[in-house]
């Protein structure tokens, strides 16, 4: 029997055998992907790619040259230093600020809540110590803090938080009978970390002994920020882990140009000569000879003097710096002029685009620490407040804090006049509110407006016009720019015409 057998199924409909189903598979077109075949051509370009998996690939002797050598860097390199002190300030700033936006407590009981979080705040350094775990997020990858009782803060509530550094949380013992240790965190069997491994002494200090000594402190007494760059990895990465190559060409480049312009700026020479080497005065080639500035010199017969020429690419080295620094501030969200501190090239377009963009992630990275940072430490303040803190007052005092939010320091406009037009417009057609308009510029909107009111008032009392309202009865009513044109424009043609009467 010959040709193909159907073998038909309950319903009558036909199957696929494998005969017919390796036939339509070698009728298929395999789509290939450069990327995924390795050639002469690439075989060098991904020697160094592996398939290890987050937990191996950030080892804790990886990790610990990582950080040695962002550190390193930052150090020893003033535009990486000038970038991770800018990214602090302009995340953190002057520090978050506490807004009680629960409208069924008393405005009066509100305020008193924020203005003793603004005291404890400024008692502890509370800004500070943020800008300095933003600043080891960057640098180190991740940054610790830890929460104390300390004495000697000069507030009611005598909590406090002590920030330390990624080296400190480390292994230094193995216990999987309850948990599972996993470089220094305590990870149960839904992946949320229990507790830290925390060192007592930093292991870099050179007076330890081989002995480290640790503490298993929870996780609700720990701050734990990190820049985590594959899911399921529990310790972080440098952020400018990418441009550390490039901050050490940068160093290199700039020190070669530098050698480079030295050496033109010496004098330098050498001698030429076409004589028989039987025939030459200075029979050892490598003979020194010693020369002082601006002396004269009368050569043997037959030789040249000749001055070495120092090959530097002088109009390229502006150029280098921009590209490297633009591929190094890419990996941090910065832009540029923030990077380099020269917006001498942008214009407006450029700068309102790169300014939004850098903005839009500053407001992500502030929406992270007041999830992982500012909430814990806000409950954390709350529940020793309503007991230790008579500012508090007597109906807030409950477990549960009240619903607040962060304020934080506002996004300066290019241009204010065309922001201060557009929020107008906006207010006017019920596009915006009060509210989202004094957040972005990092104010209370309630604490504006009653201080707005009470400069009404007081210009009312004293009889003096009121900013932005118009003038008092009696007082000239205020004109606009086309206005003031008329009228300068009329008085140069009376100036003009009294002079040509005269």
């Amino acid at each position: 029997m010959s040709g193909n057998v159907i073998i038909l199924g309950p319903r009558g409909e036909a199957l696929s055998t494998p005969k017919t189903r390796r036939a339509a598979a070698l009728r298929t077109v395999k789509a290939r992907f450069d990327a995924a075949m390795t050639t002469d051509e690439n075989s060098r370009w991904w020697q160094a790619a592996d398939f290890i998996g987050p937990l191996s690939e950030l080892d804790p002797g990886t990790r610990r040259t990582l950080r040695s050598r962002a550190r390193y860097e930052c150090a020893n390199n003033g535009y990486a230093a000038g970038m991770l002190r800018t990214l602090a300030v302009d995340t953190i700033g002057t520090g978050p600020g506490l807004q009680i936006v629960d409208y069924e407590i008393p405005r009066g009981d509100a305020v008193a809540v924020e203005d003793s979080f603004w005291e404890w705040c400024g008692a502890v350094r509370f800004a500070e110590k943020l800008r300095l775990m933003r600043m080891a997020k960057a640098r180190d990858g991740e940054s610790f803090a830890q929460f104390f009782e300390n004495p000697r803060v000069a507030h009611p509530v005598r909590f406090d938080f002590n920030p330390f550094e990624a080296d400190m949380v480390a292994t230094t013992m193995y216990n999987t009978t309850i948990e599972n240790i996993l470089d220094g965190l305590f990870v149960d069997d839904y992946g949320n970390v229990t507790a830290y491994n925390v060192l007592r002494q930093h292991p870099g200090e050179n007076y330890l002994t081989m002995i480290l000594k640790a503490d298993v402190v929870p996780a609700r007494d720990i701050i734990d920020v990190a820049h985590i760059n594959r899911p399921g990895a529990y310790r972080g990465v440098p952020e400018i882990l990418a441009a550390l190559p490039l901050f050490a060409l940068l160093r290199r480049y700039t020190l070669a140009v530098c050698r480079s312009a030295e050496s033109a700026a010496e004098i330098a020479w050498f001698l030429k000569t076409q004589q028989a080497p039987s025939e030459m005065t200075f029979s050892d080639p490598f003979d020194l000879l010693d020369t002082e500035r601006g002396m004269g010199m009368v050569l043997p017969e037959g030789y040249e003097a000749m001055q070495l020429k120092a090959e530097q690419p002088t109009t390229q080295y502006p150029q280098f710096k921009r590209e490297i620094l633009s591929e190094i501030a890419r990996c941090l969200g910065v832009p540029y002029n923030v990077a380099a501190g020269d917006s001498s090239s942008y214009n407006y377009s450029s700068g309102r685009l790169d300014a939004r963009n850098y903005q839009k992630t500053i407001r992500v990275e502030r929406s992270y620490w007041e999830n992982v940072a500012l909430e814990p430490l806000f409950r954390r303040w709350w529940s020793e407040a309503i007991l230790e803190d008579p500012a508090i007052p007597e109906g807030l005092r409950r477990a549960r804090p009240p619903r607040h939010a962060w304020t934080w320091d506002g996004e300066e406009h290019i241009d204010p006049l065309k922001e201060s037009k557009a929020d107008t417009t906006d207010l006017t057609s019920g596009a915006t509110t009060l509210a989202t308009i004094y957040a972005r510029k990092g104010l209370d909107w309630e604490e504006a407006l009653r201080q707005r009111a009470r400069e009404i008032a007081l210009c009312r009392e004293l009889g003096i016009p009121i900013p932005g309202e118009p003038l008092a009865a009696g007082l000239p009513a205020p004109v606009d720019e086309a206005t003031l044109e008329d009228m300068a424009k009329q008085a140069a043609e009376e100036q003009a015409e009294e002079t040509s009467n005269a």
